[in-house]
């Protein structure tokens, strides 16, 4: 179970205070696959950083089970976030001059994980989006859609429980971006909680249930009136 109560954020920019959430709460139960939508400058991707622990609140709590996120000292909330929670970033955050395996091996080499199991973990997940004939290929000789599966590989190197995803499908072609949509159900279905923020209606009408955020404000809405 993870909950925002009353969480607000500020911030500012070019002399104002800008409201970037303001008296968000929010209840994720365990196996939810959740969509966040919204107009562009909204605070979706704030909310995201909140959520997974990078971006500390003005005020409100952020819960992770029975811990409040932002009261952990830094050290043990960077333990929770690489132990629990997964990103997938719009524009994958791939380092340019490791290959395929070596950026999925980097949050298993940060667990402290042997090089063996570091290796075989990392073939397994590229095995399974289909990555296996690009191993040793650095993310310069892979296409967008390529690229974007090694970071999912690697979002799931340390088996995460919650996976936040930022515009998943945001630089992808149509058929790719269904295929990555496709995957994270399956993860959901496995028993992973997933929350995608998206400017996209039809991918958010996808998930079991959908948000709106609005001038730092969260709405629930219904199917089929995003």
């Amino acid at each position: 179970m993870y909950k925002m109560e009353q969480v607000c954020l500020e911030y500012r920019r070019r002399g104002k205070t800008v409201n970037a959430l303001q008296d968000a709460n929010l209840e994720i139960c365990d196996g939810d696959y959740l969509s966040i939508v919204g107009p562009s400058g909204s605070g979706k991707s704030t909310l995201l950083l909140t959520l997974g622990g990078m971006l500390t609140p003005t005020k409100g709590r952020v819960m992770a089970g029975s811990e409040s996120l932002y009261d952990l000292a830094p050290v043990k909330r960077a333990q929770l976030r690489r132990e629990k929670i997964g990103f997938v970033f719009q524009t994958f955050n791939l380092i340019p001059y490791l290959t395929a395996l070596e950026n999925v091996q980097v949050p298993l080499l940060l667990a402290g994980a042997s090089e063996a199991r570091q290796q075989e973990r990392a073939k397994q997940l590229l095995e399974r989006l289909g990555l296996s004939d690009r191993l040793d290929h650095k993310p310069g000789e892979l296409s967008v859609g390529q690229q974007q599966r090694v970071a999912l590989a690697r979002m799931l190197a340390n088996e995460p429980s919650l996976i936040l995803a930022d515009e998943p499908t945001g630089n992808l072609d149509p058929d790719t971006g269904k295929e990555v949509l496709s995957f994270l159900e399956q993860l959901n279905a496995e028993g992973r909680t997933v929350v995608i923020v998206t400017h996209d209606h039809a991918a958010a009408e996808r998930a079991k249930k959908r948000l709106r955020l609005e001038n730092g404000f969260v709405h629930p809405v219904e199917k089929g009136n995003i």
